[in-house]
């Protein structure tokens, strides 16, 4: 048998057969066989030429991808990334496996999908499921390969250039204070305090329910949003808000007083919720969405109004505070990030406010462009900075 022949890139040897065998040491650090043997050395050689100027190009793929279908992966993806996932995400994600993925890719080599296979699939799921599913199932598989690519099981993801469906454009009720006042007036204690917190904390409905004593500083007048809870159908979790925020909230005056008196009639404890179970049974937990989501909704009726869900409230307090301190301002109190998020999906504009802007503009251009701000140093100006 001739000797092992090493060069710089792998190495090759003859087999006692008189064929050639080619290894090589991958970028994932282990020893990886030609999935043949050769006739020649030469043959041999030629292959691990291939290998080297595919991982010298970002082209190297694990021989073992070819042996991986995506639904293993994702499991295994999903294993890993459970620790760091929201319960209520958890559970998002699984249902997108379960539903939407798995069922067109879950048996398909990781390294035969291609991006027109993607791309079918998205336009598939577009005639059976709201945008909305679409897109975070996209995104889900998105993520899926995009691990697979850092883990050298393919050498780029199959999920690019995929047009997506869009969304409808939001279109939240936005509420006067003369509604809300209208909305509280049809609600006994202790959800009229609750819808008040909505409106003019902007908490989101789940923040709120978890709102205990502790997270209320009387004195200076704010609540601290710390926890937030999560429907799934195992029942409610209680979690972090999303995007694990934490954030203190002022609230008006006339709220922090209801605040006191409501907080008068609780235990004096500090995890005492504030909006607990209406049952003696569960007194000690946060009271049921559905089943105040039903007192809410007859109110709502009973008011007069009509398309109001409890999130048009998060948008109403988005829109207030947008309108009379800026977007970033709202963006802040609503716990966002990116302030985009607010603008798309919360804050319109309050109406009547076009009208001051148009009658703005009529009064700059017949003083030739001089603001009354400019002119007697105070009023609205509506410039760059606004």
């Amino acid at each position: 048998m001739a000797p092992t022949k090493k060069r710089r890139f792998g190495r090759v040897r003859q087999l006692p057969s008189g064929r050639w065998q080619a290894r090589y040491r991958g970028p994932d650090g282990k020893d990886h066989p030609a999935p043949n043997t050769f006739e020649t050395r030469r043959l041999a050689e030629r292959f691990l030429s291939l290998v080297e100027a595919d991982i010298t190009q970002g082209r190297w793929v694990a021989p073992e991808a070819s042996r991986i279908t995506v639904g293993q992966w994702a499991e295994e993806w999903f294993a890993a990334s459970t620790p760091t996932l929201k319960a209520k995400t958890r559970h998002t994600y699984r249902s997108l496996l379960t539903r939407l993925i798995l069922p067109r890719f879950g048996n398909v080599m990781i390294s035969a999908v291609l991006p027109m296979a993607v791309s079918r699939w998205v336009a598939d799921l577009s005639t059976r499921v709201g945008a909305s599913q679409v897109r975070q199932a996209y995104r889900l598989l998105s993520q899926i390969m995009g691990a697979a690519v850092d883990n050298g099981l393919i050498p780029a993801t199959p999920c690019r250039g995929v047009k997506l469906p869009r969304l409808p454009e939001p279109n939240p009720t936005i509420l006067t204070a003369e509604h809300v006042d209208r909305l509280v007036a049809e609600l006994s204690p202790p959800d009229d305090l609750l819808v008040l917190v909505l409106a003019y904390g902007g908490l989101r409905i789940g923040e709120a329910l978890c709102l205990r004593r502790r997270h209320v500083d009387l004195a200076q007048g704010r609540v601290i949003v710390a926890e937030a809870l999560a429907q799934l159908p195992g029942g409610p979790v209680i979690d972090t808000p999303k995007s694990h925020q934490r954030r203190e909230l002022a609230l008006p005056a006339f709220v922090v007083d209801r605040l006191r008196e409501h907080l008068a009639g609780l235990p004096d404890h500090p995890d005492v919720f504030l909006f607990p179970g209406r049952q003696r049974r569960t007194a000690d937990r946060p009271q049921s969405y559905n089943g105040w989501k039903y007192r809410f909704d007859r109110a709502v009726e009973r008011a007069g109004l009509t398309d109001v869900i409890p999130h048009d409230l998060r948008a109403t307090h988005g829109s207030w505070v947008a309108d009379s301190h800026g977007v970033l301002v709202a963006a802040r109190r609503l716990g966002h990030s990116n302030a985009s998020v607010t603008t798309r999906h919360y804050a319109r504009a309050v109406d009547g406010r076009d009208a001051e802007v148009a009658a703005f503009l009529d009064r700059a251009r017949r003083t030739g462009g001089r603001s009354d701000r400019a002119r007697n140093g105070h009023g609205e100006d509506l410039g760059p900075g606004a």
